[in-house]
């Protein structure tokens, strides 16, 4: 990354926006086709038959008729999903989302030259918010590298949305609001708002024309603190941001309707560069075992993080920290990338600060004092409430696998990624007795304003060689080619997915096509198939890959008793899988004791250099951070969302 940001005078970060190619509209037959393999995993011949009645059914008789009027949609907009991917994904949402939908992760610097160390937290923050603003402004200037696989860009359109930007709340529909501008477009907002005990501050990181240094940042941090800790608490008015997203809607509208300057104060909050949280919690951590500061950055204290905000950086009282962020303005490559730069800026100053220490005579921090009543805080009690209920039902363990890395698994000429996919399908297999519809994300950003795609992780193929592993009948060379057969199966549709040849979103699309012309709802979306092989959101195995650095992340499962895998790879033998349990399944922790002893079990599978070269032979040229640099290489780069 180092090397990128030293080249970039030539290049502008948004400058190939207007030549992506347009996201294309994959082939109806080819879309039914895959998805009819999708489903055969979970239906049993019957069920099966019925389901490929009904999708030749849709695509002889209405689908072909909604398929033409996506082909019109698709010639008007250079991407067709874009609005409806944003508007069904997350903004038509009405379940919590800080907790339900927000990513999060913690910070990695633990595992160098910042360990947990009470007194440190202003400090380290003041640094850490220096180096995060340096980032801004980088992207204001149009510094920031532009992501590419080999010579192609790739999409860049969503680190515009990484500062100042905020989800507002609606009664049916919330909206997105970015007030992000870069230094050619005009005006932009230059302040943070700072969160500390139910109390909000705010103030501008820019003086006389200058980035404020650390130092002139610690003694805003220090002011905040300070006033706080003598004072009581506040009212916790961010609380209402965890709120269920109709019921936060209204209270929004009975704040302001008690004073104007509520709204003022509000899109304060909204324009804010970012969100800083001073959060009085200490949680463990070691490089060993993020499980706890995991949990704390997706379940801490709501009063001091407004859930509605693009980045939310949580400072914690022992100096450890991490980030939680809306999902609904962008996905995890994005926060990967300015984590992964914060992260080598602390390691290359060896956490410091070398510069001057002299701070100017800046205007002290502006404390936003919202006017509230009874049912103010009635609505900010409830909140509480039933975050915390939901909260509860969340279980998480992060732990380091130090056996290998991904070293070891290119090594064996093994794909990192499709390996730990087949090995969390064998896991869940192994503890439940039945295959896992599984959600792996593939990113589109090779197309303008490109996201995301499903990868459909538990295939035939998978299935297959899940059980030949179950039972002593099968020989090694059988298991061997099952296994073979599974991934190049998995590493053809994470090409074709990556390429605009997926089809769930083309599903959805479809979907909302005949929604828009008030038509029935298709049998194919009411088929049983459909939600049970994971259509609609119903995965429960939700999964991605976050990279090959140390920057990791969580996000809650898309489904209740279901699991999330959020896990990066390593080269130097410590492999994180966060596991998250939604529903305090007491399988939870035998899934994770199933899952990471196969996991060096499986390498020893692929002893043949034939075989071996058969797996490499189906690799996926996708993108790949390695070592904080965009690299065309071998190996599925899949993104952490969904």
């Amino acid at each position: 990354m180092e090397n990128q940001l030293a080249k970039s005078t030539e290049e502008r970060t948004f400058q190939y926006q207007d030549s992506l190619p347009s996201l294309p509209v994959p082939s109806l037959e080819e879309s039914l086709k895959k998805y009819l393999e999708s489903v055969k995993p979970f239906a049993n011949e019957e069920e099966y038959k019925k389901t490929e009645a009904i999708v030749q059914k849709f695509q002889n008789g209405i689908g072909e008729k909604l398929q033409q009027k996506l082909l019109e949609r698709a010639k008007e907009k250079r991407n067709w999903l874009e609005d409806w991917w944003l508007n069904v994904a997350y903004l038509d949402v009405r379940i919590p989302s800080q907790l339900h939908v927000n990513f999060g992760g913690p910070a990695s610097h633990i595992e160098h030259y910042w360990p947990p160390k009470e007194g440190t937290q202003l400090e380290r923050g003041s640094i850490s918010l220096w180096h995060i603003l340096n980032y801004w402004q980088l992207l204001r200037k149009e510094k920031l590298p532009v992501h590419k696989v080999g010579n192609t860009p790739l999409d860049m359109n969503q680190f515009r949305m990484l500062f100042a930007t905020c989800k507002v709340p609606g009664i049916t529909r919330d909206s997105l609001i970015n007030y992000f501008r870069t230094e050619s477009e005009g005006h932009c907002p230059s302040h943070i708002a700072v969160m500390c005990r139910g109390r909000v501050f705010v103030f501008d990181v820019m003086h006389e024309g200058c980035l404020m240094t650390p130092p002139e940042i610690l003694r805003q941090l220090t002011y905040i603190q300070k006033k706080c800790r003598r004072e009581p608490d506040g009212p916790g008015v961010a609380a209402l941001t965890s709120e269920e997203r109709t019921r936060w809607a209204k209270a929004r509208e009975y704040l302001i309707s008690l004073n104007p300057e509520n709204l003022t104060m509000l899109e304060k909050i909204q324009s804010s560069l970012l969100v800083f949280c001073l959060d009085d919690g200490s949680p463990r951590v070691t490089p060993e075992d993020y499980s706890q500061v995991a949990t704390k950055v997706l379940t801490g204290d709501p009063t001091v993080r407004w859930g509605d905000k693009s980045y939310n950086l949580i400072s914690f009282s022992n100096g450890v920290f991490g980030c939680n962020c809306d999902h609904a303005p962008y996905d995890a490559m994005v926060i990967v990338s300015i984590s992964y730069y914060v992260d080598q800026k602390i390691f290359e100053s060896e956490g410091k600060w070398t510069g001057s220490d002299k701070v100017q005579d800046i205007p002290l921090p502006e404390e936003l004092v919202f006017t509230v009543d009874e049912k103010v805080l009635n609505d900010i009690n409830q909140a509480k409430a039933q975050y915390f209920k939901q909260a509860s039902d969340l279980q998480l363990l992060v732990y380091a696998f130090t056996s290998f890395g991904k070293k070891l698994t290119k090594k064996k000429k093994l794909h990192p990624d499709t390996f730990v996919q087949l090995a969390l399908q064998l896991a869940y297999y192994r503890l439940h007795g039945r295959p896992g519809c599984c959600y792996e994300t593939a990113m589109t950003r090779y197309f303008f304003h490109g996201r995301t795609e499903t990868v459909r992780s538990c295939t035939v193929e998978a299935v297959r060689w899940c059980q030949s592993m179950q039972g002593p009948s099968a020989s090694l060379f059988e298991q061997q080619h099952r296994m073979l057969e599974a991934f190049a199966k998995h590493n053809k549709m994470m090409k074709d997915c990556s390429t605009g040849k997926g089809f769930d979103r083309h599903l959805l699309g479809l979907s909302l096509i005949a929604k828009e012309e008030c038509l029935p709802v298709p049998e194919l979306f009411t088929d049983p198939l459909f939600s049970r092989s994971g259509g609609g959101g119903n995965f429960v195995l939700s999964t991605s890959l976050i990279g090959y650095l140390r920057v990791q992340g969580v996000v809650v499962p898309m489904v209740h008793n279901g699991y999330g895998f959020f896990y990066h790879i390593r080269d130097d033998s410590k492999t994180k899988i966060p596991v998250g349990n939604l529903g305090g399944s007491a399988g939870f922790s035998s899934c994770l004791s199933t899952l990471l002893p196969l996991l060096p079990i499986l390498i020893q599978y692929c002893r043949s250099k034939s075989s071996a070269a058969l797996l490499w032979g189906e690799a996926v040229d996708c993108t790949l951070f390695h070592e904080g640099n965009i690299q065309r290489g071998n190996t599925p780069r899949a993104l952490w969302s969904f």
